[in-house]
């Protein structure tokens, strides 16, 4: 039982610093609503469980220095420039209040934004590095622990995800950040640029 409060409290600690899936979930239920960011929640979740999985499983391209670890990484890197870019190009140009689509426009949205969701997550260097250092706590438990431990923190993660996408696109909320949005997005796009050129620097150097 101690084991389990350690691992969920460093995992949900992890889950509070605001990341690429943070800002992604954030921006989509600032423009286009909650229902449609929950699509993002679900993709970051399944990304989330993905590493969860591969991390418990002792796949060993999670490993640190291996090459598949490398190209992750870099992959990631590119995808954060590209989100972080666009944070920036298009801060402060989307309505705040969520437009009125028919049901199959708002269908593919939820569907973009589920690819998006798990791009985000599964190409997210935090989250490799994140659930490979974990796996080291729970190495001698059993396969059933395991995946007791693995359930909890995929629940955990799209539960949270979800909460701030309900929490962001209140209209009542939505309003009071109105004018701050444009800043909060060009913020977000430049912490998202620096993240990748920490991770760049670091394997330049490592």
């Amino acid at each position: 039982m101690q084991q389990f409060f350690i691992v969920a409290i460093a995992h949900f600690l992890a889950l509070l610093s605001p990341g690429p899936d943070f800002f992604l979930v954030a921006r989509t239920s600032a423009n286009a609503g909650w229902r449609v960011a929950s699509g993002a929640c679900l993709g970051i979740a399944l990304a989330n469980g993905a590493f969860i999985a591969a991390a418990f499983a002792g796949v060993s391209f999670l490993r640190e220095g291996s090459t598949l670890f490398i190209a992750l990484q870099l992959a990631g890197c590119a995808y954060l420039l590209y989100i972080g870019q666009l944070f920036l190009r298009h801060a402060g140009r989307n309505a705040l209040v969520p437009a009125a689509n028919d049901a199959a426009t708002a269908a593919g949205n939820w569907l973009g934004n589920l690819g998006m969701g798990f791009a985000s997550g599964i190409l997210n260097p935090k989250n490799a590095l994140f659930y490979a250092s974990l796996a080291s706590m729970v190495a001698s438990s059993t396969a059933l622990v395991k995946m007791a431990y693995g359930s909890w923190m995929f629940t955990i993660v799209l539960l949270w995800d979800l909460l701030v996408a309900l929490a962001i696109g209140n209209r009542q909320v939505l309003r009071r950040f109105a004018h701050a949005l444009p800043w909060l997005e060009r913020a977000s796009g430049m912490m998202l640029i620096l993240l990748a050129a920490g991770v760049l620097t670091r394997l330049a150097w490592g």
